[in-house]
């Protein structure tokens, strides 16, 4: 093979897997395509410029709150002894950024199994450090008008919150610290495989948003919002997975919407996590609240800038990266070497858990025959004439 053809083959594979273009909401895909001949100031800035400013404005608002602060009550005395979730919130904003997963999929597992601090600790930190990094990439998807999936946020907060305070007075209490590691490990590495499998299927049709809305799917995804407060209580993540699963195989909802979907739910859901923890309960933990000073600023800058780099990529990218994290979580959890009683624990539930998930996946295909069936099914890159469910690019 020639040069110049491998040169235009890893062009192209950047193209389509990197550089795919987000995927908008209708009204402002059209401005887009028709942008002003004469534009004024706030067109450049609402409609041309859009992606760059929604990564500017909670970079600022928060730097410059967060710097204001510092000084005031010298939070830099701190970095000597808590500069660790700084450092690896560095990757894991601008991964949680990029994907379904929050900023305490990365940092639950870091904290348990890396620093081996208490699982309350990692799973306050995650509450704490998302409100403020998924907070960040929520402005930015909202002011980009990526297409998300409303109901599926609104009905997720609707069951969240009081499955977070369920989870945290009544489920979390029930499991050791070392049991927590696991099921969080073990939970989510049945669903990559399952999403992996999934994704193994050429050129499969999905769709924007939940297709045929109707009562039974509202109550699914206002269930699926309750088990992921559940998760949320003990672990800080839950909710992103949760809902991000039951989109992606059950409902086939491209990964390009579900990923701002959960995130925004992810957000606001940690915001209330965060306020129930330091106010209602008010239990934080003192180390919880330093590594949370130290790493404001990190999360705030990487987080938007990782929604904004994942507005862009190809499904099946998104997809990949959280193969990548479930596996080092998974390995990460058998570094500790944890006793042959918690190893085959979370063996069964990665089997059960896979199953389940394939389960749900195999009942999406039957959805996406019955939908087929009744009209045609939009794919990606392909523009529809119904407009609650068009794919457009830009």
């Amino acid at each position: 093979m020639s040069e110049n053809a491998k040169s235009t083959r890893v062009g192209s594979w950047c193209r389509k897997y990197l550089l795919e273009g987000q995927q908008l909401d209708e009204k402002h895909a059209e401005k887009v395509l028709n942008f002003p001949v004469n534009p004024t100031f706030a067109d450049y800035i609402l409609i041309k410029y859009r992606k760059f400013v929604a990564v500017l404005i909670p970079f600022f608002l928060i730097h410059s709150i967060w710097w204001a602060t510092a000084f005031k009550h010298d939070f830099f005395r701190y970095y000597p002894d808590y500069w660790h979730m700084p450092v690896t919130m560095i990757v894991g904003a601008l991964i949680s950024g990029m994907t379904a997963e929050g900023a305490g999929a990365v940092a639950f597992p870091v904290m348990t199994l890396v620093l081996h601090l208490a699982p309350s600790i990692a799973r306050d930190f995650a509450l704490m450090i998302q409100s403020i990094g998924m907070m960040a990439a929520l402005v930015c998807v909202v002011f980009m008008k990526v297409k998300f999936d409303e109901r599926s946020v609104i009905l997720g907060i609707a069951g969240a919150i009081p499955g977070f305070i369920f989870g945290v007075h009544c489920i979390d209490p029930l499991f050791s610290g070392a049991q927590k590691k696991m099921l969080f490990v073990s939970i989510w590495t049945s669903f990559a495989f399952a999403l992996g499998i999934l994704n193994s299927q050429k050129k499969r049709p999905t769709f924007v948003k939940v297709p045929e809305f109707c009562v039974w799917k509202g109550v699914l995804l206002f269930s699926t919002g309750v088990i992921g407060g559940i998760f949320d209580a003990f672990a800080g993540s839950g909710i992103d997975i949760c809902m991000f699963s039951m989109l992606t195989l059950l409902f086939r909802v491209s990964e390009k919407t579900a990923t701002p979907t959960t995130m925004i739910l992810k957000g606001i859901v940690s915001m209330f996590g965060f306020y129930y923890r330091a106010v209602q309960m008010g239990d934080i933990s003192e180390i919880a609240w330093k590594y949370f000073t130290c790493t404001i600023p990190v999360v705030a800058t990487m987080a938007p800038i990782g929604s904004f780099l994942g507005s862009h990529l190809h499904r099946q990218v998104i997809a990949a990266l959280i193969y990548l994290l479930e596996a080092a979580s998974l390995v990460g959890f058998l570094m500790t070497r944890p006793t042959w009683i918690l190893i085959i624990c979370s063996v069964i539930i990665i089997g059960c858990g896979f199953v389940f998930f394939q389960g749900m996946a195999k009942l999406g295909d039957v959805l996406m025959g019955y939908v087929s069936g009744r009209k045609e099914v939009p794919t990606e890159g392909k523009v529809e004439s119904d407009v609650s469910e068009i794919l457009v690019f830009q």
